[in-house]
């Protein structure tokens, strides 16, 4: 049985640092994210699927998924697809 994703993370913005608790997405990731003090929008550094990844206290809860599944040597045809999605959960207006 895995155990149940994180959905709390900690997101700290790189230009002002201010820090906002979020909650995570549990199907999707979440690829644009506006700072509530500055105003930036943050996006994924390269090699990250999300904003959480690359700023966040805690991974997306896929990725967490795939670090569980990964520490039990599970074939990775048995790993969630939902890590393979990486879609747009929220654009900025």
């Amino acid at each position: 049985m895995h155990p149940l994703p994180i959905l709390e993370s900690v997101l700290t913005c790189p230009h002002c640092g201010f820090a906002a608790v979020e909650v995570m997405p549990t199907d999707a990731c979440l690829y644009f994210y506006e700072c509530t003090s500055c105003r930036t929008v943050l996006r994924p550094k390269t090699g990250d699927c999300c904003v959480f990844c690359s700023y966040g206290s805690v991974k997306c809860p896929p990725i967490q998924m795939v670090i569980e599944v990964q520490g039990k040597n599970v074939k990775p045809a048995d790993k969630p697809d939902s890590v393979q999605l990486h879609t747009l959960a929220s654009v900025p207006k």
